[in-house]
């Protein structure tokens, strides 16, 4: 059995050398994680080097266009899809108001599609916005108690007027992994799309877009140790679905009919040191090599996977001793069902004053709806103190889970 090397890990990420950073127990991971050197060395040597305009005859340009063509060519493989069905944009908001924008032409009034009231609101804002043009908007809603989505609701939702279900992979506060591929059977079975919101999941596990049979699905890679940028893969079946959004000479090429205006130059590159890092994890774990970059980030991945999964336990479990603390999600510590982003109120303190206690004890965290408005006002919370949240992702050690157990207890 191998397991993750913590320390040759923690190595790669300069925060936690950095004098002030190192203090910090980074436990708001959901809200952007750290970045490795592969990626800071990429954008180091773009700025220094090449910021021109990219793909002209002229070195520092080549040098440019180059460190862009090696990204778009490596970062298909964390979606298991080709350059030519991933589409780099400034952020995954802006990916979906582009998407919802390209897709409406396509379908007549009084169509509908499905959102969730547990998304983010990036992933169901773009979509809602659309009954404004005559598309019926149903929600499919979480349970009050546990803030989780039922598959037989969804079933009662659609007919053979539904066009597109949006819906996270997992939510950036329930954290429990919805079953995107039973959902696409559901969706598929009456010629509808599945969108699948990935922002939350990407971090933890490798994605497989074939395996979940989702239409189109989106993250960003802030959330995966990388520069703040936007990813999204879209199917074959897409391309003859979509108004071009870009510039009409490039209405032929598929990956510029999503993408109105070009993002940072050096972020599409810097996205390149995402896979560097990697496959230095991969490359130190690992004798024998893998000929595919696609199996070699599945390896990883699961290592990641299994120490994050000894991580949560401890936080959850001790979260559900508590009488006074509710969990939002699933209560497993299985990392098959849950991602490691624990989500709880109290039911005797407010979340700001855990919040601050956490703060002081230089633990990272936040507290709020994080975006998540509409799932914290269904499962009963006020929308502004909403709830506390703590996220993990492998870097993180069980020390740094320690203490915020700690804090946590003295406030007991």
């Amino acid at each position: 059995m191998v397991s993750l090397d913590l320390e040759f890990v923690r190595s790669h990420f300069p925060a936690f050398a950095h004098s002030e950073s190192k203090q910090w127990a980074h436990l708001e991971n959901a809200g952007g994680s750290y970045v490795p050197n592969q990626v800071i060395n990429i954008f180091n040597n773009f700025y220094t080097s090449s910021k021109v305009q990219p793909y002209w005859n002229f070195g520092p340009s080549e040098k440019a266009g180059q460190a862009m063509d090696r990204a778009i060519e490596v970062i298909p493989a964390t979606f298991n899809a080709s350059p030519d069905e991933v589409h780099f944009g400034p952020s995954t908001s802006q990916n979906t108001y582009v998407l919802a924008n390209a897709l409406r032409p396509d379908w007549a009034i009084g169509d509908n599609i499905v959102v969730t009231n547990q998304d983010h609101e990036a992933n169901i804002g773009s979509w809602r916005r659309l009954e404004n043009t005559g598309i019926d908007v149903r929600e499919w809603k979480v349970d009050p108690e546990t803030g989780l989505l039922n598959l037989s609701d969804l079933s009662q939702l659609i007919c053979e007027k539904t066009r597109l279900v949006a819906v996270t992979h997992a939510s950036n506060l329930a954290a429990t992994i919805n079953p995107l591929n039973s959902i696409a059977e559901l969706v598929h079975s009456v010629g509808g799309l599945l969108v699948a919101d990935g922002v939350s999941f990407a971090p933890h596990a490798a994605i497989d877009v074939h395996t979940l049979n989702c239409d189109i699905y989106l993250y960003s890679t802030y959330k995966t140790y990388g520069p703040h940028l936007g990813l999204m893969f879209t199917s074959d079946s897409i391309s003859g679905k979509v108004t071009n959004q870009g510039h009409f000479f490039n209405a032929g090429k598929p990956t510029g009919r999503l993408t109105p205006a070009g993002p940072d130059h050096a972020s599409i590159a810097a996205c390149a040191g995402m896979i560097d890092y990697y496959e230095e994890i991969y490359h130190h774990h690992f004798q024998s090599g893998s000929a595919r970059l696609r199996d070699r980030i599945e390896k990883v991945f699961d290592l990641f996977g299994e120490h994050e999964e000894q991580l949560m336990e401890p936080l959850i479990n001790y979260i559900l001793s508590r009488e006074d603390f509710r969990l939002i999600g699933t209560p497993s510590t299985n990392r098959a069902e849950r991602a490691p982003t624990i989500a709880f109120h109290s039911y005797t303190k407010s979340s700001e004053a855990i919040y601050d206690s956490l703060i002081d004890a230089n633990v990272s965290c936040g507290h709020g709806n994080f975006y998540a408005h509409r799932l914290t006002e269904a499962v009963g919370l006020d929308a502004e103190d909403g709830v506390v949240r703590l996220s993990m992702v492998h870097y993180n050690t069980e020390e740094e889970v320690s203490r915020a157990i700690e804090v946590l207890e003295s406030i007991a």
